[in-house]
């Protein structure tokens, strides 16, 4: 059986599950139980999530995406992480995922569009996001990495797939992420998972972890 290692801020938190149901005569999919946040958070915790998921084992795959938190713009009107220090701990991101799986096949995957008028305190604009992505894009590239071009599949869907400025917790946003991270999978692996019925399956999250 393959083994597939997820990565991710809450953007993935709406589909692991998901793609985990997809894969589960086909592949042992893992993931944290926690927020992986930005690209220096990433950085510290894959040896971690490694040993505490993974068995400290390789994997066959590692899906992982980080920039959404980077990119945020905080109450006193910068980014969280700007975009020089995000392309330094991006970077090292990349090195440890390499150094800590190095038979994986690796998978960044972009992050996703946001409602910009639906932001009330902190700030996120799809401007940052598409250059956030271009930096992230250029970098996994060098590294020899596959993209799976999220931003792109659900750019364009309408406010009601979101639950929020952000997040895609809606049936309709849920099965957008998990069909393309599950093809791109599919793809990558060689594999074939199962199709999922949303409308038995999907419950609507009530509760927004992260930022």
């Amino acid at each position: 059986m393959k083994k597939i290692l997820l990565i991710g801020d809450s953007t993935r938190t709406g589909y692991d599950k998901y793609v985990k149901m997809a894969f589960d005569e086909a592949a042992e999919v893992y993931y944290p139980d926690d927020n992986c946040r930005f690209a220096g958070y990433v950085m510290r915790h894959t040896v971690d999530w490694k040993r505490n998921f993974c068995n400290n084992e390789d994997v066959d795959c590692v899906h992982w995406n980080a920039g959404l938190w980077d990119c945020l713009i905080f109450h006193d009107g910068e980014h969280v992480t700007p975009i020089d220090i995000y392309k330094y701990y991006f970077d090292r991101a990349c090195r440890e995922i390499k150094r800590l799986f190095p038979s994986a096949k690796v998978v960044f995957a972009t992050s996703t569009p946001v409602v910009e008028e639906r932001f009330i305190d902190c700030k996120r604009y799809n401007k940052d996001i598409e250059a956030y992505n271009s930096i992230a894009v250029e970098i996994a590239k060098g590294y020899g990495f596959e993209i799976n071009d999220l931003y792109e599949t659900i750019k364009g869907s309408p406010a009601e797939y979101y639950t929020d400025s952000t997040h895609l917790y809606t049936k309709e946003g849920t099965k957008l992420l998990t069909d393309k991270v599950v093809k791109t999978l599919e793809n990558t692996l060689n594999i074939k998972g199962k199709e999922l019925d949303y409308d038995k399956l999907f419950v609507e999250k009530k509760d927004v972890i992260g930022i």
